[in-house]
């Protein structure tokens, strides 16, 4: 039984709403997020393009004009593989039966890990593509991706969506809705969950962002190509691995001898799917921080 708990603010996925010959176009906060992220990442490229001293040889992977195609292929990445993953890592027997609602990106399902998988690939074609050297230009992209992973879960949270697991803690959130009410207690009780949509924009955008930050403007961290990116990887991979511990699983993964939605597990002991695949993310970090510093090394005069 709950003696403490915060109840959910009265707010509204959308920010303004209008009817146009009765159809009835929307501003979410979601998208409104998606775009705020967006530009303020463009802002932080362009300020540390901007410092040539930041760079190996003070020379910038591009120039700040240039950021604004890079982006245009980074959002097709996003969407295409944040919408992709989803299908492909939480629902496949749904998106098969129904392979029309794949591309109804207006009903939900993005996932960050297709989105990072999405934005990767774009990446590599648009380096390929221009002649623009990879190390750098990730270690930028680096830079500019946590606030939109603050805002995007900030949104989340007013969303009321991918909400934590059941807690008596006096910060835990009622939030709306039968789903969320659900959580095996007393007849007549409410159910307070973690707000773990708020762990997470905390861990991955702000904490992140901060450290990024004074990485590459404070330690001049753009010098040792590849460290950025690798902080990035293992940050973000570190701390969604943690978060999965207070998130709510997957519905699609529980079951009656499953209640924790263990993608992988044995006798009770297992993995979430978030964090089977936060797991390669934090070893390749691992390993781009440990290249970077020895290349990094090697390349002072002895």
């Amino acid at each position: 039984m709950i003696t403490a708990a915060i109840p959910f603010p009265p707010l509204s996925p959308e920010l303004v709403s209008i009817t146009i010959g009765g159809v009835e176009l929307a501003l979410r906060w979601y998208a409104l997020a998606y775009i705020a992220g967006i530009l303020i990442g463009w802002w932080l490229a362009v300020r540390a393009l901007k410092r040539p001293a930041l760079w190996p040889a003070n020379t910038p992977p591009m120039g700040p004009a240039r950021v604004e195609d890079l982006m245009t292929w980074v959002v097709l990445g996003v969407i295409l593989g944040g919408r992709l993953g989803f299908v492909l890592f939480y629902q496949p027997g749904y998106y098969l039966a129904n392979p029309w609602q794949i591309p109804a990106i207006w009903q939900g399902g993005m996932a960050f890990h297709g989105g990072l998988i999405g934005v990767t690939l774009a990446f590599l074609l648009w380096c390929r593509r221009t002649g623009t050297p990879m190390l750098p230009t990730a270690d930028m992209m680096a830079l500019a991706t946590p606030p939109g992973l603050l805002l995007g879960r900030i949104a989340n949270f007013v969303n009321a969506e991918l909400w934590g697991r059941p807690t008596d803690m006096p910060w835990g959130v009622i939030f709306p809705g039968a789903l969320a009410q659900e959580c095996g207690q007393s007849l007549g009780e409410l159910c307070a969950r973690h707000p773990s949509q708020l762990y997470e924009a905390a861990l991955e955008g702000l904490i992140l962002g901060a450290v990024l930050i004074w990485l590459g403007f404070g330690r001049r961290a753009f010098r040792t190509p590849g460290l950025m990116t690798g902080v990035f990887a293992a940050g973000y991979g570190l701390s969604r691995f943690v978060v999965e511990f207070f998130r709510q699983p997957d519905l699609q993964f529980q079951a009656p001898g499953n209640p924790l939605g263990l993608a992988l597990h044995v006798n009770g002991w297992g993995l979430t799917m978030g964090q089977i695949l936060s797991l390669p993310m934090i070893a390749i970090g691992v390993a781009l921080i440990l290249y970077a510093r020895r290349r990094g090394s090697a390349a002072q005069p002895a």
